[in-house]
């Protein structure tokens, strides 16, 4: 599985981006997908994740109601919608893909693919 992240860059605070995820390799229709994140200097943190298969999504609680994550199963490609974007968003942006079963999970332990990151700036 090859995941390539896109749509990150620098945007004022108050703005917003749109990041993507394009899935290859094989078919991910029983999955799960994540974003997580990771700025200078601190551990990568969980930032959304959703199914492929119904209407299912988690969210961080930093991010909830400002950020809305999709997906296009046709594409095998999933979105971040990041609205009202603030400095302290700044990071790298990852998507990931769990594998497994069950409950979206929040751990990034439990994703096993990911993709190269995109960067994300929010300027004050």
């Amino acid at each position: 599985v090859q995941l390539v992240e896109g749509g990150g860059g620098l945007v004022q605070a108050g703005g917003f981006l749109r990041l993507s995820c394009a899935a290859s390799g094989r078919s991910l229709g029983s999955h799960a997908m994540g974003w997580f994140r990771q700025a200078p200097g601190k551990a990568r943190e969980f930032v959304s994740a959703i199914k492929w298969i119904g209407d299912v999504s988690k969210y961080a609680d930093s991010v909830k109601g400002r950020f809305t994550m999709s997906r296009d199963n046709a594409k095998n490609t999933v979105y971040l919608q990041m609205n009202s974007l603030k400095p302290e968003d700044t990071a790298v942006y990852y998507c990931a893909a769990d594998t497994g079963r069950g409950t979206l999970q929040i751990n990034a332990a439990s994703y096993d693919y990911w993709g190269q990151g995109t960067q994300v700036t929010v300027s004050s």
